[in-house]
């Protein structure tokens, strides 16, 4: 049933704009990061580690929750129209697999969204002459980002879940994203979900935010993902059925 539920979501995807969407958005904090590091060239003086300075804290602070809150709103929203929630949930399909085969999707996005701006940020270091490549370091925080990017993507797909509105989640989202940037400043940072994927991509510093910490990090995200899961299906089981 888990792998009919994830071809279905696979599918809703497949036939919509949103992957365009995704392509695009993600150029535009590049493109704000590579401004920002060549406007001030006479501080940062660290190279390839300085353009990742600039490009994550635009992208991880303000970009990726509020894109990925409009993918858990896509995929929620027939099912939040008129009548179709009663219908996914007479269905014999354990609720497990419906947030699970959605979960899936979304996880498949957060890889890929990861990825590619990896990639955006080796072409706009080439684009201003950076020499060589940059230190290894940067793609261990781009895959650190994945879960922290995960569990920012678990708990939007939970608000998309229990709020109808295509629009509030997204707005939750982008406030999310400001008290994340205020508490990964804070002692708070490892144990709010919004500061995670600030901190594993280690936004807008040069030397590891998580030396140290790095076990925090993880019991934090995992924690967190155990979270979600269990109360999104136990709020299946208790409400949307009656909603």
């Amino acid at each position: 049933m888990l792998l009919a539920c994830i071809k279905s979501e696979r599918l809703k995807l497949k036939h919509s704009y949103i992957w365009a969407a995704f392509l695009l958005l993600p150029v535009i904090p590049t493109i704000m990061g590579t401004m920002n590091y060549l406007n001030n060239l006479g501080l940062l003086k660290s190279e390839w580690s300085s353009l990742w300075t600039q490009e994550t804290l635009f992208y991880s602070n303000f970009f990726f929750a509020p894109m990925i809150a409009v993918c858990c709103s896509y995929l929620w929203r027939m099912e939040n129209q008129n009548k179709n929630r009663h219908m996914l949930f007479t269905v014999p399909v354990p609720l497990r697999d419906i947030f699970l085969g959605k979960f899936a999707a979304i996880i498949k996005i957060t890889v890929a969204i990861q990825l590619w701006i990896y990639v955006l940020y080796l072409i706009s270091g080439k684009l201003v002459h950076l020499p060589g490549f940059p230190p290894i370091d940067t793609f261990f925080y781009t895959l650190r980002g994945i879960l922290g990017g995960m569990v920012i993507a678990a708990l939007q797909m939970l608000f998309s879940m229990l709020i109808r509105s295509f629009a509030v989640p997204i707005v939750i989202a982008a406030i999310g994203s400001v008290t994340g940037l205020l508490a990964s400043n804070s002692v708070y940072g490892p144990y709010y979900p919004y500061s995670l994927m600030m901190m594993g991509m280690n936004a807008n510093k040069t030397e590891d935010i998580l030396t140290g910490g790095i076990g925090a990090f993880l019991l934090s995200s995992l924690f967190y993902l155990a979270l979600i899961y269990g109360a999104a299906v136990l709020i299946m089981k208790k409400q949307d059925v009656r909603g």
